[in-house]
Protein backbone atom coordinates (compact mmCIF):
# COMPACT_ATOMS: atom_id res chain seq x y z
CA UNK A 1 0.00 0.00 0.00
CA UNK A 2 2.82 2.29 0.90
CA UNK A 3 4.37 1.58 -2.55
CA UNK A 4 1.46 2.53 -4.24
CA UNK A 5 1.25 5.44 -2.38
CA UNK A 6 4.65 6.68 -3.05
CA UNK A 7 4.27 5.81 -7.11
CA UNK A 8 1.20 7.71 -7.24
CA UNK A 9 3.15 10.84 -4.83
CA UNK A 10 6.15 10.65 -7.47
CA UNK A 11 3.89 10.58 -10.81
CA UNK A 12 1.84 13.63 -9.80
CA UNK A 13 4.88 15.45 -8.25
CA UNK A 14 6.74 14.70 -11.97
CA UNK A 15 3.32 16.31 -13.45
CA UNK A 16 3.50 19.50 -11.40
CA UNK A 17 0.63 18.74 -9.70
CA UNK A 18 0.95 20.03 -6.74
CA UNK A 19 1.98 23.53 -7.24
CA UNK A 20 -0.52 24.12 -9.79
CA UNK A 21 -3.35 22.79 -7.42
CA UNK A 22 -1.49 25.70 -5.06
CA UNK A 23 -1.72 28.20 -7.45
CA UNK A 24 -5.28 27.28 -8.20
CA UNK A 25 -6.32 27.08 -4.80
CA UNK A 26 -4.53 30.76 -4.13
CA UNK A 27 -6.53 32.77 -7.27
CA UNK A 28 -9.97 30.75 -6.30
CA UNK A 29 -9.10 31.94 -2.61
CA UNK A 30 -8.10 35.38 -3.54
CA UNK A 31 -11.70 35.99 -5.82
CA UNK A 32 -13.58 34.33 -2.85
CA UNK A 33 -12.26 36.64 -0.75
CA UNK A 34 -13.23 39.56 -2.54
CA UNK A 35 -16.78 38.39 -3.43
CA UNK A 36 -17.50 37.66 0.28
CA UNK A 37 -15.82 41.46 1.47
CA UNK A 38 -16.89 43.13 -1.00
CA UNK A 39 -19.86 41.47 -2.61
CA UNK A 40 -19.01 41.26 -5.97
CA UNK A 41 -18.93 39.35 -8.81
CA UNK A 42 -17.16 41.39 -11.31
CA UNK A 43 -14.69 38.65 -12.01
CA UNK A 44 -16.93 35.35 -11.75
CA UNK A 45 -15.91 34.50 -15.15
CA UNK A 46 -12.07 33.73 -13.62
CA UNK A 47 -13.42 30.59 -11.72
CA UNK A 48 -15.02 28.93 -15.28
CA UNK A 49 -11.65 30.30 -17.35
CA UNK A 50 -9.73 28.38 -14.54
CA UNK A 51 -11.87 24.93 -14.72
CA UNK A 52 -11.33 25.31 -18.58
CA UNK A 53 -7.33 25.78 -18.06
CA UNK A 54 -7.22 22.65 -16.32
CA UNK A 55 -9.03 20.40 -19.12
CA UNK A 56 -6.04 20.43 -21.39
CA UNK A 57 -3.79 19.42 -18.78
CA UNK A 58 -6.29 16.32 -17.60
CA UNK A 59 -6.34 14.80 -20.83
CA UNK A 60 -2.34 15.03 -21.26
CA UNK A 61 -2.61 13.35 -17.51
CA UNK A 62 -4.56 10.87 -19.39
CA UNK A 63 -2.43 10.60 -22.33
CA UNK A 64 0.76 9.82 -20.17
CA UNK A 65 -1.42 7.96 -18.17
CA UNK A 66 -2.25 5.58 -21.32
CA UNK A 67 1.37 5.04 -21.91
CA UNK A 68 2.69 4.63 -18.85
CA UNK A 69 0.25 1.46 -18.93
CA UNK A 70 1.35 0.62 -22.91
CA UNK A 71 4.52 2.21 -23.83
CA UNK A 72 4.20 0.81 -27.37
CA UNK A 73 0.23 1.28 -27.23
CA UNK A 74 0.56 4.64 -29.74
CA UNK A 75 -3.02 3.94 -31.01
CA UNK A 76 -4.42 4.84 -27.30
CA UNK A 77 -2.68 8.70 -27.53
CA UNK A 78 -4.52 9.88 -30.26
CA UNK A 79 -8.08 10.81 -28.57
CA UNK A 80 -6.48 12.19 -25.90
CA UNK A 81 -4.09 14.18 -27.84
CA UNK A 82 -6.82 15.71 -30.21
CA UNK A 83 -8.57 16.69 -26.96
CA UNK A 84 -5.56 18.50 -24.98
CA UNK A 85 -4.95 20.04 -28.48
CA UNK A 86 -8.98 21.25 -29.00
CA UNK A 87 -8.53 22.82 -25.09
CA UNK A 88 -5.02 23.38 -24.90
CA UNK A 89 -5.60 27.51 -25.29
CA UNK A 90 -8.16 27.56 -22.59
CA UNK A 91 -4.74 27.58 -20.32
CA UNK A 92 -2.99 30.50 -21.60
CA UNK A 93 -6.20 32.86 -22.59
CA UNK A 94 -6.84 33.93 -19.11
CA UNK A 95 -4.04 35.97 -19.84
CA UNK A 96 -6.25 38.18 -21.89
CA UNK A 97 -8.77 38.63 -18.89
CA UNK A 98 -6.52 41.41 -17.96
CA UNK A 99 -8.68 43.80 -20.46
CA UNK A 100 -11.42 43.52 -17.41
CA UNK A 101 -8.85 45.32 -15.36
CA UNK A 102 -9.88 49.02 -14.50
CA UNK A 103 -10.69 50.47 -10.86
CA UNK A 104 -13.29 49.45 -9.01
CA UNK A 105 -13.69 51.38 -5.26
CA UNK A 106 -13.69 49.98 -2.53
CA UNK A 107 -11.85 47.53 -4.13
CA UNK A 108 -8.06 48.67 -4.12
CA UNK A 109 -6.63 48.20 -7.92
CA UNK A 110 -3.33 46.55 -6.71
CA UNK A 111 -5.88 43.74 -5.03
CA UNK A 112 -7.37 42.90 -8.65
CA UNK A 113 -4.19 43.03 -9.97
CA UNK A 114 -2.71 40.53 -8.24
CA UNK A 115 -5.19 38.23 -8.11
CA UNK A 116 -5.72 38.48 -12.27
CA UNK A 117 -2.11 37.62 -11.97
CA UNK A 118 -2.65 34.89 -9.76
CA UNK A 119 -4.89 33.10 -12.67
CA UNK A 120 -3.14 34.57 -15.04
CA UNK A 121 -0.08 32.33 -14.32
CA UNK A 122 -2.06 29.38 -12.95
CA UNK A 123 -3.14 29.20 -16.58
CA UNK A 124 -0.05 29.83 -18.29
CA UNK A 125 1.78 27.40 -16.09
CA UNK A 126 -1.11 24.49 -16.59
CA UNK A 127 -0.55 24.87 -20.77
CA UNK A 128 3.44 24.62 -20.09
CA UNK A 129 3.28 21.63 -17.90
CA UNK A 130 0.52 19.93 -20.05
CA UNK A 131 2.69 20.97 -23.06
CA UNK A 132 5.64 19.48 -21.68
CA UNK A 133 4.05 16.33 -21.34
CA UNK A 134 2.59 16.27 -24.68
CA UNK A 135 6.46 16.93 -25.86
CA UNK A 136 7.56 14.13 -24.11
CA UNK A 137 4.98 11.49 -25.50
CA UNK A 138 5.56 12.88 -29.08
CA UNK A 139 9.63 12.70 -28.68
CA UNK A 140 9.27 9.16 -27.57
CA UNK A 141 7.53 8.25 -30.86
CA UNK A 142 8.57 10.33 -33.16
CA UNK A 143 12.18 11.97 -31.94
CA UNK A 144 13.64 15.29 -30.87
CA UNK A 145 13.28 17.57 -34.20
CA UNK A 146 9.68 16.45 -34.24
CA UNK A 147 8.72 17.15 -30.92
CA UNK A 148 9.93 20.57 -31.09
CA UNK A 149 8.13 21.22 -34.61
CA UNK A 150 4.80 20.07 -32.30
CA UNK A 151 5.08 22.53 -29.78
CA UNK A 152 6.26 25.00 -32.13
CA UNK A 153 2.98 23.84 -34.27
CA UNK A 154 1.30 23.70 -31.11
CA UNK A 155 1.79 27.32 -30.31
CA UNK A 156 1.23 29.19 -32.84
CA UNK A 157 -2.41 27.34 -32.94
CA UNK A 158 -2.73 28.57 -29.60
CA UNK A 159 -2.12 32.49 -30.14
CA UNK A 160 -4.77 31.73 -32.78
CA UNK A 161 -7.00 30.10 -30.57
CA UNK A 162 -6.53 32.64 -27.93
CA UNK A 163 -7.44 35.58 -30.47
CA UNK A 164 -10.41 33.31 -31.89
CA UNK A 165 -11.75 33.18 -28.10
CA UNK A 166 -11.35 36.89 -27.13
CA UNK A 167 -12.06 38.63 -30.32
CA UNK A 168 -14.01 36.38 -32.30
CA UNK A 169 -15.78 35.12 -29.70
CA UNK A 170 -15.37 31.25 -30.32
CA UNK A 171 -14.15 28.64 -27.82
CA UNK A 172 -13.11 24.95 -27.89
CA UNK A 173 -17.00 23.59 -27.89
CA UNK A 174 -17.19 25.23 -31.46
CA UNK A 175 -15.20 22.83 -32.86
CA UNK A 176 -17.85 20.36 -32.60
CA UNK A 177 -20.51 22.16 -32.98
CA UNK A 178 -19.39 24.80 -35.82
CA UNK A 179 -16.40 23.14 -37.15
CA UNK A 180 -17.31 24.88 -40.81
CA UNK A 181 -17.90 27.94 -39.41
CA UNK A 182 -15.14 28.69 -36.95
CA UNK A 183 -12.69 27.00 -39.83
CA UNK A 184 -14.39 30.02 -42.26
CA UNK A 185 -13.46 32.53 -40.20
CA UNK A 186 -9.55 31.59 -39.69
CA UNK A 187 -9.98 31.31 -43.18
CA UNK A 188 -11.03 34.44 -44.42
CA UNK A 189 -8.86 36.12 -42.24
CA UNK A 190 -5.74 34.37 -43.25
CA UNK A 191 -6.23 35.83 -47.38
CA UNK A 192 -7.17 38.87 -45.78
CA UNK A 193 -3.95 39.78 -44.20
CA UNK A 194 -4.04 43.49 -44.49
CA UNK A 195 -7.38 43.85 -43.43
CA UNK A 196 -6.76 41.46 -40.48
CA UNK A 197 -3.25 43.06 -38.64
CA UNK A 198 -4.40 42.78 -35.27
CA UNK A 199 -5.20 39.17 -36.17
CA UNK A 200 -1.71 38.20 -37.29
CA UNK A 201 -0.21 40.88 -34.70
CA UNK A 202 -2.13 39.29 -31.77
CA UNK A 203 -1.24 35.46 -32.61
CA UNK A 204 2.41 36.13 -32.96
CA UNK A 205 2.77 38.56 -29.96
CA UNK A 206 1.33 35.43 -27.67
CA UNK A 207 2.87 32.89 -29.93
CA UNK A 208 6.04 34.31 -28.87
CA UNK A 209 4.98 35.32 -25.07
CA UNK A 210 4.02 31.18 -24.52
CA UNK A 211 7.50 30.31 -26.18
CA UNK A 212 9.51 32.30 -24.14
CA UNK A 213 7.65 30.75 -21.07
CA UNK A 214 8.03 27.09 -22.19
CA UNK A 215 11.81 27.35 -22.93
CA UNK A 216 12.66 28.78 -19.64
CA UNK A 217 10.29 25.98 -17.90
CA UNK A 218 12.17 23.15 -20.20
CA UNK A 219 15.65 24.86 -19.34
CA UNK A 220 14.95 24.85 -15.37
CA UNK A 221 13.21 20.99 -15.57
CA UNK A 222 16.56 20.36 -17.46
CA UNK A 223 18.90 21.70 -15.12
CA UNK A 224 17.40 19.58 -12.24
CA UNK A 225 17.48 16.28 -14.42
CA UNK A 226 21.27 17.41 -15.00
CA UNK A 227 21.92 17.61 -10.93
CA UNK A 228 20.54 14.19 -10.29
CA UNK A 229 22.61 12.93 -13.05
CA UNK A 230 25.92 14.25 -11.17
Amino acid sequence: MQASLLKIHRFLASQSFYPLVLSSLLAIGLLGARMLFFRSWNYDMLAWNLFLAWVPYVFSFVALFLHRLSPRGWWLLPIPAALWLIFFPNAPYIVTDFLHLYDRPPIPIWYDIGMLATFAWTGCFLAIASLRTMQYLVKNFLGGFVSWIFVGGTLVMSGLGIYLGRFGRWNSWDLFSQPYDVARDIFLRLINPFSNLRFFGFTLLFTAFLMVCYLMFVSRTQLEELDQES
